[in-house]
């Protein structure tokens, strides 16, 4: 119902306002947050409809995904570009680019309803997708827009929060403008008002200004890429990022054909599945940054891997609608949780002159497994069914364990060797103390 999507932007705005009162952010931070729902909508509505009406066009059944896949794949594709054009530039520059690729993708894919071309609906994916790699990097323009480095995890979960209006303005869209306008299976409509919020995104981001970074001590020094990527620290970050969003993906994906198609549940079940699911993959940012000050980054990545195991018990427990549900909220926070961590991590790796490269190679790597996942998610669905798809996910949750251990291993490491530097300048001062 439109009801349904102006209370959504009414409480986005609410949302505005309220946490402006708690955190003293600066203003891009805030604008970010109004902002990044209204082009977000966007995967969602594909997610959802993408391998419906796929299937409605007369897509292969081992390509009805392909919609979500090649979404994906543009997100990794446009990863590189996206960070390259920001570098030479700027931010605000690289963002309207990337909004004007979305907004392209939106009349695209009206054209490919209207037109029932699903040769269209593939390359309507992939300009939304390259689209949503210069929507990503939004969250490297809010760090950088914040000088002190302890409230990067607040920026974040901040900006993270916003995500949960996409989750509900995506499937509303889908459904309540389905019929707008007059196409084969319909969806034209939906895609044309997504374009409509780009361009409000757009008319927003001109008060964005491109945040100046600080130089540090090694603001001259560019590290080639392959030292910079055998760093411990890059390492725990890629694979918590990357191997958390893949399974995301991968589940995800699967979900709404496995529901819709297979099982036989109604298209508002699954559409309250979908929205549940990408509620909970932003909900938990209104706790997370409280939570990392009290755990710290290291428990709150194993709690998502913890979580990731738990969802694969609910998901081979059966097919029923709650079986799903749960499933899919469980994958959303432990997403948030392993996202969070990944991209908490991340500037650690670098120095203030080597964060576009960095930030260029980890999407690429983070959406490249994303999109092999989704590919993958359809194919296996249809040729071997939900309970494999769950099962064959299960060797990536043992290797998410594999890397906590290993984060656990070198902070405890790093916990010592600062013992032990206490305790030499403790014997130093001493002896200096013995000497007088």
């Amino acid at each position: 119902m439109l009801s349904n999507i102006l209370i959504t932007l009414a409480l986005l705005l609410l949302s505005f306002f309220g946490l402006q009162r708690l955190f003293t952010l600066p203003k891009n931070v805030w604008l970010l947050f109004l902002v990044q729902p209204l082009v977000m909508a966007s995967s969602p509505v594909i997610v959802f409809i993408g391998g419906i009406l796929a299937t409605s066009m007369g897509a292969d059944p081992a390509l009805v995904t392909l919609p979500v896949t090649v979404m994906i794949l543009g997100v990794a594709s446009g990863a590189i570009p996206a960070a390259l054009l920001a570098k030479n530039k700027g931010r605000r520059l690289a963002t309207f680019a990337g909004f004007t690729v979305g907004f392209s993708g939106t009349l695209v894919a009206t054209l490919a309803a209207l037109n029932n071309s699903f040769e269209l609906l593939v390359l309507a994916s992939l300009l939304l997708g390259i689209s949503t790699a210069f929507i990503q990097q939004l969250r490297f323009a809010a760090i950088e827009s914040v000088n002190n480095s302890n409230e990067v995890p607040t920026v974040l979960s901040i900006l993270m929060l916003s995500g949960i209006f996409s989750a509900f303005l995506g499937p509303e869209i889908a459904v309540t403008a389905k019929d707008w306008l007059t196409s084969p299976h319909g969806y034209a409509g939906s895609f044309l008002l997504l374009s409509g919020l780009f361009v409000v995104a757009m008319l927003l981001m001109l008060n964005f200004t491109d945040p100046e970074v600080k130089s540090s001590d090694h603001q001259g020094t560019i590290r080639p890429l392959s030292e910079i990527i055998k760093q411990p620290i890059f390492i725990i970050a890629i694979l918590s990022a990357a191997i958390g969003f893949a399974l995301m993906s991968y589940l995800m994906t699967a979900t709404p054909l496995s529901m819709h198609k297979l099982h036989g549940h109604s298209l508002n079940d699954t559409k309250w599945v979908i929205q549940s699911h990408i509620a909970a993959m932003f909900i938990p940012s209104l706790f997370t940054a409280l939570l990392v000050k009290r755990i710290g980054l290291k428990n709150l990545m194993l709690a998502g891997t913890l979580i990731y195991a738990l969802v694969t018990v609910i998901a081979l427990s059966g097919e029923q609608v709650m079986h799903y549900w749960w499933a899919l909220i469980l994958l959303g926070i432990g997403w948030n949780f392993l996202f969070l961590t990944g991209t908490s991590l991340l500037p650690q790796s670098y120095h203030a002159s080597e964060r576009h490269k960095v930030q260029a190679i980890n999407d690429f790597i983070i959406f490249g497994f994303q999109a092999i996942a989704s590919l993958m998610a359809g194919w296996i669905l249809f040729k071997a069914g939900w309970h494999v798809v769950v099962l064959t996910s299960l060797p990536f949750i043992v290797i998410l364990f594999v890397v906590s251990w290993f984060y656990f291993k070198k902070e405890r490491e790093k916990t010592h060797q600062a013992a032990d530097i206490t305790a030499a300048q403790a014997q130093q001062k001493n002896i200096q103390k013995s000497e007088v």
